[in-house]
């Protein structure tokens, strides 16, 4: 007991550089734990770039490569879907949703994916979360655009801009479609992932800018042939109320189908199941379809092998906190070194009180142990507010959804291994001093 409180006293006369010390720790120690945890939920944040999806279902390539052109916008898709192949599929049994997806055209350098309005709907992310607009709404004509917060925000777009649509990927645009510009309707709030980074259009769209048979322009065109036609069988007004009927039901189901059209062809779909069992037995069918060679993919399972792929990022990040830690152990070995220098007046005192040489050596280790236990302490406080203040932005910026939680088993390991270590640098002060207490207790020999 007189030790530990000869210990404290100690360390509060030397507080300026105890304190320079222990922040260096605490700083250390805070940075092992934030790059700890974000390493962990950058991996979980990765595998949820898109969740809730049970499949992706492109042309036959590979799973890596189906996933990285449909979900993160990389790379290029060889062949397409046919329209008549997503119908048949997305009509069996089990299958909750389907959202067709058409790539292949960009607006300055961002992607522009043309889909349904059930993309808003369906589509999640993170811990299934929900797309939510940070302005307006989703696309309800052909002419009209949804632009993730990114877009929005680097090319500072807001509600009512044009903006013209450019065939081909990235940066390389093959032909500007200045004849068919479209209306920013929405803009959607930042999630982190590839959503922010692009722009939305229906699906009929596309087919209209690449000289389709839908066109933004003869919409009301098609609509007024309609009610020609309906004034030519005025003669059988019954036939006539059925047909309107039948149109009201289909419009209840599905109102915007003009929003999708008929393409020939699309890049991929996503599908959600009513049951993992029909996940399982619809991929096995997709697999052996027969009439076009496709492939159907998992993408949590696809996103975990991308990730291993990936390994040495984790290991980067791992040499990185190895190397702050050692750095931060390293000073407080320097410091303590240093100030032993500056206390022969102190450890003479003691000497000449009656210390004892291995009592000197205790004293230096346990004014270490408490450095070092205070400095993790206060790097705890520093983390968790870190991560309290940074969580949003990681969120919104970077598509990490940081877990604020109690220190889990391993974190607590590594803290256990910080105090293990500075318990150890500061006995090399500790020897010095009692090896220079068998001497004359004032001078220093080096």
């Amino acid at each position: 007991m007189i030790l530990t409180k000869l210990a404290y006293k100690s360390l509060l006369n030397r507080r300026a550089s105890v304190l320079l010390t222990l922040f260096t720790i605490a700083i250390s120690v805070m940075l092992l734990l934030s790059i700890e945890r974000i390493r962990v939920d950058a991996k979980t944040s990765f595998s949820n770039t898109i969740s809730g999806t049970d499949l992706i279902v492109g042309a036959r390539t590979g799973d890596i490569q189906l996933l990285l052109s449909s979900v993160f916008r990389i790379g290029y898709a060889n062949n397409g879907v046919s329209w008549q192949s997503y119908q048949y599929i997305a009509a069996q049994r089990g299958v909750k949703w389907s959202i067709p997806i058409s790539l292949g055209d960009s607006h300055k350098g961002q992607a522009v994916l043309g889909t349904s309005r059930d993309y808003f709907t369906h589509y999640r992310f993170g811990k299934k979360q929900t797309l939510s607009f940070q302005q307006g709404h989703a696309f309800e004509h052909l002419n009209q655009v949804v632009l993730g917060s990114d877009v929005a925000s680097r090319l500072g777009y807001t509600l009512g801009d044009n903006v013209v649509i450019s065939h081909g990927m990235g940066n390389t645009s093959f032909h500007h479609h200045k004849d068919n510009p479209f209306t920013v309707i929405g803009i959607l709030n930042a999630t982190g992932t590839p959503v922010d980074k692009t722009l939305h259009i229906p699906l009929a769209a596309i087919d209209l800018i690449h000289g389709g048979s839908h066109s933004a322009n003869n919409e009301h065109d098609e609509h007024d042939e309609h009610d020609e036609h309906d004034e030519h069988d005025e003669h059988d007004e019954h036939d006539e109320h059925d047909e309107h009927d039948e149109h009201d039901e289909h419009d209840e189901h599905d109102e915007h189908n003009n929003l999708i059209g008929e393409p020939s062809q699309i890049t991929a779909f996503l599908m959600g199941f009513d049951s993992p069992l029909y996940t399982l037995q619809i991929r096995r069918n997709i697999n052996q379809y027969k009439k076009e060679p496709l492939l159907a993919i998992m993408p949590t399972v696809t996103l975990k092998e991308l990730w291993q792929m990936l390994a040495i990022v984790e290991k980067v990040l791992l040499l990185f906190s190895g190397v702050v830690i050692l750095v931060s152990l390293l000073g407080m070995l320097t410091t303590l070194l240093a100030n032993l220098n500056q206390r022969r007046r102190e450890l003479a005192i003691l000497r000449s009180v009656g210390a004892r040489p291995w009592q000197l050596f205790t004293l230096i280790s346990m004014e270490s142990l408490f450095t070092t236990l205070l400095g993790c302490l206060v790097g705890c406080g520093l983390y968790y507010g870190v991560m309290l203040i940074s969580s949003s932005y990681l969120q919104s910026h970077a598509g990490i959804s940081v877990n604020i939680a109690m220190l889990s088993y391993y974190e607590l390991t590594l803290i256990g291994v910080i105090m293990a270590a500075g318990f150890i640098i500061g006995l090399i002060p500790a020897t010095r001093a009692y090896f220079y207490s068998l001497s004359d207790g004032m001078s220093i020999k080096t």
